[in-house]
């Protein structure tokens, strides 16, 4: 049973091609066609979204951050959401549902954050080390303590999102594999809730993406 659960984050159940992985890449496709249309309510709400997230990342990056600076994780913001969006839908892959994507976006984020910091502001990276006001006593433990949340930043940013997407596509599959051998009173509030927790992964897969591009925005204001 737990292997038929599982299989639905297996690449190679869904299709007898390793071409699973390019659905992340779908979102080129699509979103372009939105510039190329005349503007419409959909057009006008998605560009107030980035407008939005432009000034909201901009202000988290402070007086150090240029304009140009905020593309990048709003563009990360918008691969996310549309994956974790087109996981939603029948028969797509699921990409941000492995780690294999998700370190993969987080790693080297971290890592170009922390030669940039190191390299350019090493003072102000063994500064961070010791929050101010700690006693000298246990300044040692609170290198090794900040030491430890730094390195491990990166596998939080992608086990969060990660085991998120795993956990909602979980229950909709738990509750689609349970509706055949019930009554048709207890199939209709089975439906229902289908249709709840449907809903509840659209606002995870909104709130996912938003938290994974904030919590890159703060880890890059950190180091300058």
């Amino acid at each position: 049973m737990m292997t038929n659960l599982f299989s639905v984050f297996d690449p190679s159940a869904i299709f007898n091609f390793s071409l699973n992985w390019l659905s992340t890449f779908l979102g080129l496709l699509m979103i372009p066609s939105i510039y190329w249309l005349m503007p419409s309510r959909y057009n006008i709400m998605w560009n107030s979204i980035l407008l939005t997230l432009h000034k909201e990342f901009k202000t988290l990056l402070g007086p150090s951050g240029h304009n140009g600076s905020t593309f990048i994780f709003i563009s990360l913001f918008s691969l996310i959401l549309f994956n974790n969006f087109m996981g939603l839908f029948p028969y797509i892959f699921t990409s941000t549902s492995h780690l294999t994507l998700t370190l993969s976006l987080a790693l080297p984020l971290w890592l170009c954050f922390m030669l940039y910091g190191w390299i350019n502001h090493t003072q102000h990276m063994f500064a961070h080390l010791v929050p101010q006001g700690t006693p000298a006593i246990l300044m040692p433990f609170m290198v090794c303590i900040e030491t430890i949340s730094n390195i491990i930043r990166p596998g939080t940013l992608a086990v969060r999102l990660t085991a998120n997407m795993i956990a909602g596509h979980l229950l909709l599959t738990l509750l689609g594999k349970t509706g055949s051998s019930m009554s048709y009173m207890l199939m209709t509030f089975l439906l229902m809730a289908q249709i709840a927790l449907l809903v509840l992964e659209s606002a995870v897969a909104m709130i996912q993406s938003y938290v994974f591009a904030v919590l890159s925005t703060l880890y890059s204001s950190e180091v300058n």
